[in-house]
C-alpha cells in the first residue's frame, strides 16, 4: 500500500516473527500484574503453611492464564501495535474484556481471600451479598455493560485520547476489564456471588453476550466512517492492509474472537445447568425414598404394636380363664391324686 504520511517511526512490520519478538514495557500495568500475581502466590502458599488445600489448577488459571493474557494484551504485540494497526487495538479489546477476566474469576481470587485473610475475606463476602451488589450484578446489566463499555469506547472520542494521553489509556485497560469480570464471576458461581441465579438463566445470558459481540463487530465491519482516521493517517505506517481493510479485520476479530470465547463457556453453562438439574434429581429422589422409609417404619411400628396388644389381650384373657376354674384344678394336691389313681 502506499505510505500514509511522509516519516514512519513506529514498530516494524508486524508478522508471525515480530508478533512474538516486539514487546514494550508499560510499567503502571508490569507493577499491577506482577503485585496481582505475588499477592495470589503468597496467599496460596499462606493457605497451605496452615494446613489447607489450593489446587494448583486455579492459580495457573489465575497467574499464567489470567495475569499472562493481560501482559500480552497490554505489553505483547497487541500493545506494541495498538496504535498502529486497528485490528491490534481489537485484538487487544477482545483479550482484555474477555479473556483475561474469564480465567482471572477461574482462579477464584474472592475465596482465595477468605481463606488466607478471613478478617478482610469476611467483610469483602458481605459486602459482595450487599443489596447494592445483586442490583449491580443482576446479568441484564453485567451483559449490557460487557458490550456497551467497548463499543462506547470505539464509537466516540474515548478511543483516539487512550493514544494521546498515557493516563487515558491505563484506566481504558482497567475500565475493559471490570465488566468482563463481573460477568464471569456471577455466571461461573466459583467465587462468592451476590445471588445465584439459575444456570437456566446463565445460558440465555451467555447467548445474549454472543449476540453482542456479533453485533459489536458487525458495527464496526459496516461502518463507513474510519475510527481514528486522524491518528492512523498521522502515524502513516507503510505497510499492511489499507484504514478501511484494517477496520474490516479489527470487527471480524471481535465478531469472531468474542464468539470463539462466548460458545465454550455457553456449553460450559449448559453442562452446569445439566449437573444441577441430576443433582436436583437425586436430592428429590432421596428426599422422596427417606420419607418412603420413615412411613415404612411406622406402618412397621403399627403392626408391632398391635401385636403387642393382641398378645396382651391374649395373656390377660388366659390369667382370666385360669383365675374363673375352681381351685381344686389347679391345686397339685387334689390333681396328682387324680393321675396316681
Amino acid at each position: 500500500m502506499a505510505p500514509l504520511a511522509v516519516a514512519y517511526t513506529g514498530p516494524p512490520k508486524l508478522t508471525l516473527t515480530t508478533a512474538f519478538t516486539e514487546w514494550r514495557v508499560d510499567v503502571p500495568m508490569l507493577l499491577l500484574i506482577a503485585a496481582a500475581a505475588a499477592w495470589y502466590l503468597l496467599s496460596a502458599a499462606k493457605v497451605r503453611r496452615g494446613g489447607g488445600q489450593w489446587g494448583s489448577g486455579r492459580g495457573f488459571a489465575f497467574v499464567v492464564l489470567g495475569l499472562g493474557f493481560a501482559t500480552i494484551a497490554t505489553m505483547g504485540w497487541p500493545g506494541v501495535y495498538e496504535g498502529v494497526l486497528f485490528y491490534a487495538r481489537a485484538t487487544q479489546t477482545v483479550l482484555l474484556v474477555l479473556v483475561v477476566p474469564l480465567f482471572l474469576a477461574m482462579g477464584k481470587p474472592l475465596t482465595l481471600l477468605t481463606a488466607a485473610f478471613p478478617g478482610p475475606g469476611r467483610r469483602v463476602e458481605r459486602a459482595v451479598r450487599s443489596r447494592v451488589a445483586k442490583v449491580v450484578t443482576f446479568p441484564a446489566i453485567t451483559t449490557v455493560a460487557l458490550v456497551a463499555v467497548p463499543m462506547t469506547m470505539y464509537f466516540t472520542s474515548w478511543y483516539p485520547a487512550a493514544f494521546d494521553s498515557g493516563a487515558v489509556r491505563e484506566l481504558t485497560y482497567l475500565i475493559l476489564l471490570i465488566p468482563g469480570y463481573a460477568f464471569f464471576w456471577t455466571l461461573l458461581r466459583v467465587d462468592p456471588v451476590p445471588k445465584e441465579y439459575p444456570y437456566g438463566v446463565g445460558m440465555w445470558i451467555a447467548a445474549a453476550e454472543i449476540v453482542g459481540d456479533a453485533f459489536f463487530g458487525i458495527a464496526i465491519i459496516a461502518d463507513t466512517n474510519i475510527i481514528a482516521e486522524a491518528h492512523y493517517r498521522a502515524v502513516g505506517y507503510p505497510w499492511g492492509p489499507g484504514l478501511a481493510t484494517s477496520q474490516v479485520i479489527g470487527g471480524g476479530i471481535i465478531w469472531i474472537l468474542g464468539d470463539f470465547v462466548g460458545l465454550p463457556f455457553l456449553a460450559v453453562q449448559l453442562i452446569q445447568m445439566m449437573r444441577a438439574d441430576k443433582r436436583e434429581a437425586e436430592q428429590i429422589d432421596a428426599e422422596l425414598d427417606a420419607r418412603d422409609a420413615a412411613r415404612e417404619a411406622v406402618s412397621v411400628a403399627g403392626r408391632e404394636t398391635e401385636s403387642e396388644a393382641a398378645s396382651a389381650v391374649a395373656g390377660a384373657a388366659t390369667e382370666s380363664q385360669e383365675a374363673e376354674r375352681p381351685w381344686w384344678e389347679s391345686d397339685s394336691r387334689l390333681t396328682d391324686r387324680f393321675k396316681q389313681a
